[in-house]
């Protein structure tokens, strides 16, 4: 069986993002870049599956510029198999993305693809089902726990009201949600293993796939700041200042 897993390249996670001056986009200039947290998670899945002996290989894959090769470095250090690199200077927006995973699974024919629910730069949350839709698999989203044998994986969602377990068929489109799993730390010994293994470059052209943007962005913004906290004596004081300064009950 042959897994892969998308891999985004995004700002670390323990960074406080900045948005530029003119209001036209996230500052990133000497930022910190990382994997997207859920995508080191699927990542991690995935290695799991090759650990227990179910999986065959793992691909991970990357869409955007040539320092992607540095995410897909750790993926690889983490314990894929080997990375595909689809080179790109282009915004691509979840669509884009989806059609580019689309034609390298054509050309790969994976039997699962695990994707990380959501990236921490957009949270567009799109991608995976977008794949499953162009791909016209099943897919299981916001995973807590996979189950694969006889040609179905069972996955544990978790949805609004607890857990939902649904049945899959092969070959199906799985993105993870943060309770599957807890990812390994890259080993240097593995670092270094992974410098070694083959990373193959390609571009949207050569897989015939147009990444032109469909939505543009008029103008980025950082969210408020929040005002003190205020004490308050008494009950009645309290549904007083709720009624005629934060006027949330009537």
């Amino acid at each position: 069986m042959k897994v892969i897993v998308p891999v985004k390249r995004v700002i670390d996670y323990n960074v406080k993002v900045r948005v530029k001056s003119d209001g036209s986009g996230v500052d990133l200039a000497n930022v910190k870049m990382a994997v997207n947290p859920f995508d080191e998670i699927a990542v991690e899945e995935a290695v799991r599956l090759k650990e227990a002996g179910i999986a065959t290989e793992v691909v991970a894959v990357s869409c955007g510029p040539s320092v992607c090769q540095e995410s897909l470095r750790t993926a690889l250090a983490l314990g894929a198999d080997r990375a595909i690199l689809v080179e790109s200077d282009s915004e691509l927006q979840p669509l884009a993305v989806a059609k580019l995973l689309k034609a390298v699974c054509d050309k790969e024919q994976p039997t699962l693809v695990i994707c990380g629910k959501q990236a921490i730069d957009d949270d567009a949350n799109q991608t995976g089902q977008m794949l499953a839709a162009l791909m016209n698999r099943p897919q299981g989203t916001f995973a807590s726990k996979l189950v694969l044998g006889d040609g179905k994986v069972q996955v544990t969602r978790e949805v609004d009201g607890g857990l939902e377990t649904v049945e899959l068929m092969l070959p199906a489109v799985i993105t993870t949600d943060l309770r599957l799993n807890e990812p390994r730390y890259a080993t240097l010994p593995n670092i270094m293993k992974a410098k070694k293994k083959p990373l193959e470059t390609t571009t949207p052209a050569a897989l015939g796939v147009d990444v032109a943007p469909r939505l543009s962005h008029s103008r980025f913004a950082e969210p408020p700041k929040r005002a003190g906290g205020k004490k308050v004596a008494d009950v009645a004081d309290l549904v007083d200042k709720l009624r005629n300064e934060a006027k949330v009950i009537a």
